[in-house]
């Protein structure tokens, strides 16, 4: 078992500790320790993949068990946060289905022995999740600072960059998917 791969289980694990703080801890602190949870997740995601590339502990299970690891948190967020009212159903559905999209192709390139890497809108489909997600949780803070709708104006964000990421992704991909 490598580095890389225990840091991504140990992410998985964790992600319970946040569904808790986010849907069912009751406290004042709640979306704070929910916050920081999601933050300490999304940067092991990172340091995961570097350390897998810088050491050359790239592994199958890895390239399977990382985009789980993401998914899982991203469409626990959602999950939780489309049951509170904090996020649009639509926005959810659009960003799980581009999800299942992606994975699809990838699972039938993957049976054709092609991998297909990440793209550079894909990563910052990823960031502007993270944003979204902290905005949403730490909204209530931000409102001290200075009244707005952050948890809104920033999944609209996510949700552009959601579909050109899945978009491009398909017909940079079509090839892999036989239409006939």
């Amino acid at each position: 078992m490598t580095t890389a791969n225990i840091i991504t289980i140990a992410r998985i694990l964790l992600v319970p500790f946040y569904v808790y703080f986010a849907a069912a801890f009751p406290g004042a602190n709640r979306e704070l320790i929910a916050a920081i949870i999601f933050l300490l997740i999304s940067l092991t995601d990172f340091l995961d993949g570097y350390i897998a590339r810088k050491y050359n502990q790239i592994t199958d299970f890895g390239k399977f068990l990382d985009p789980l690891a993401d998914k899982i948190l991203v469409i626990s967020a959602f999950v939780i946060f489309v049951s509170q009212g904090t996020l649009s159903p639509i926005i959810a559905i659009v960003v799980i289905a581009r999800e299942f999209l992606v994975t699809s192709i990838r699972l039938v390139a993957a049976g054709k022995g092609t991998v297909i890497a990440a793209s550079m809108s894909g990563k910052l489909k990823t960031v502007t999740q993270i944003i979204a997600v902290m905005a949403i949780l730490l909204e209530g803070f931000l409102d001290m600072i200075f009244p707005l709708p952050y948890g809104v104006f920033f999944s609209w964000i996510m949700l552009i960059f959601t579909i050109y990421s899945g978009l491009e992704y398909l017909i940079l991909n079509r090839k892999v998917i036989s239409f006939n």
